[in-house]
């Protein structure tokens, strides 16, 4: 079945540096900086780029963060638990918007 997102097209990322290269090399550089083993380790990085890329709802990102995560030693049990973490948090950050709502509509129906 044909889809929007191909995974196959994962592997043209580095096409995008065509037209801006510059710019392109200074975010693939930041990129791979942010990625390197620092304060978090390579495969803590991982794990929080999957919960991330579940959140901005991005699947080449959720491929490419699933595997990433696998070839770094995390285990599904992991990796499901840091999506349920990044999904709290969204699932509250719009819940918390209910406070305006409740404030708008208590003042409007004043």
């Amino acid at each position: 079945m044909e889809t929007y997102y191909d995974p196959k097209d994962l592997g043209s990322f580095a096409e995008v540096a065509k037209d801006a290269p510059e710019l392109a090399g200074k975010f693939f550089a930041y990129y791979n900086e942010v990625f390197a083993e620092g304060e978090l380790t390579e495969r803590e990085k991982a794990l929080i780029a999957l919960a991330v890329a579940h959140t901005v709802q991005c699947p080449y990102c959720i491929d490419a963060y699933t595997r990433a995560c696998l070839e770094k030693g995390s285990h599904l049990g992991e990796m499901t638990e840091a999506v349920h973490v990044a999904t709290a948090i969204r699932g509250g950050a719009s819940l918390v918007h209910a406070v305006q709502m409740r404030k708008i509509a208590e003042k409007l129906s004043l």
